[in-house]
């Protein structure tokens, strides 16, 4: 479009200025990033050292594995279908960021919970 049709339209143009997030969506956001972190962290050695149990006493562990990383691989898939929903790129970085950690939270942290109960 030309520039004198656009101002003449709808006026000179005004850049938006940027998002500014707010102090608490922030650290909420990376307290359950943290979490998910933690949590997957745990589940990862836990799954390692039964797999390393597991092949210590000549099991075949391949597919333990693989389905392991089927999971994990498939997990992120969903987020980063989820991330590209156009409702969800509409919304602020912030707010993005937020419903993203929300969403990742909550499985592997209930199995990391379950799993460290049941361990220990």
């Amino acid at each position: 479009m030309n520039p004198q049709t656009y101002a003449k339209l709808y006026g000179p143009w005004k850049p938006t200025p940027p998002a500014t997030a707010h102090p608490g969506v922030t650290l909420l956001t990376a307290v359950l990033g943290v979490a998910t972190a933690l949590s997957m962290a745990w589940l990862t050695f836990l799954v390692g050292m039964v797999a390393l149990w597991g092949a210590a006493e000549g099991a075949a562990v391949g597919g333990f594995l693989a389905q392991y990383a089927a999971g994990v691989a498939g997990g992120a898939a969903l987020l980063a279908a989820l991330a590209f929903v156009p409702a969800v790129r509409r919304m602020t970085p912030a707010g993005r960021r937020l419903l993203l950690t929300a969403v990742a939270c909550p499985v592997p942290l209930v199995l990391a919970v379950v799993t460290w109960l049941g361990a220990g």
